[in-house]
């Protein structure tokens, strides 16, 4: 009874929001970061995230934007397809007053292709969160649009979770700088590290 209570639940687990509660829809594929899983990234993440602009990608309940906003990012950009998805995170931005949040109604995909001529789109991001529903294929169509976009700052900190059984393909200039495991979940930091010449052809797609 207690786990049917808590299902379509997340605490926020840092920062001005410790302790708030958001809800989400079971939206298939949708499966928020633990909290585990999350108080170890963002202890990662301590370094990146004050006065940073991030963008979450595949963001399902927001807790990843919302917890970076908690802890002092300047801006968060979410991306989410999903209509009642995108509904419920709208609310969770209204309950915690997160004024510096923007939520597209977007297939991540499409949105990573106009990147680069989005006219909302008016600086580099500085952390970016990629969490596409599990073996989806998603991920390394997603890394490769983002590397190419133009959208991500020179240092920027890319956040990957992924089954830990799954075969994926990354940018070469990416370095992981970070990563551990918990059960089937793998979860790791990635550094952009772009060089002289660097374009879309070096990517494996």
């Amino acid at each position: 009874m207690a786990a049917q209570a808590r299902r379509g639940t997340c605490r926020i687990i840092g920062g001005k929001w410790r302790g708030r509660k958001i809800k989400f829809n079971d939206a298939e594929g949708l499966r928020p970061t633990t909290d585990r899983v999350r108080e170890t990234v963002f202890n990662w993440l301590q370094p990146y995230i004050y006065q940073s602009r991030c963008l979450d990608c595949f963001a399902g309940s927001g807790v990843l934007g919302l917890e970076a906003l908690s802890r002092g990012a300047d801006e968060v950009v979410f991306i989410e397809q999903n209509i009642k998805t995108v509904k419920g995170l709208r609310e969770n931005i209204q309950l915690l007053d997160a004024s510096k949040a923007t939520v597209f109604h977007q297939e991540t995909l499409a949105w990573l292709q106009s990147a680069a001529t989005n006219i909302n789109l008016k600086q580099h991001f500085d952390l970016v969160f990629l969490d596409p529903p599990f073996h989806s294929g998603l991920l390394t169509k997603s890394c490769a649009l983002l590397a190419s976009s133009g959208c991500l700052a020179e240092d920027a900190i890319i956040y990957i979770e992924h089954a830990a059984n799954a075969d994926i393909v990354l940018p070469d200039n990416w370095d992981c700088v970070k990563h551990k495991s918990s059960g089937q979940v793998s979860y790791k930091l990635f550094e952009n590290r772009p060089w002289p010449g660097y374009f879309i052809g070096t990517l494996k797609i």
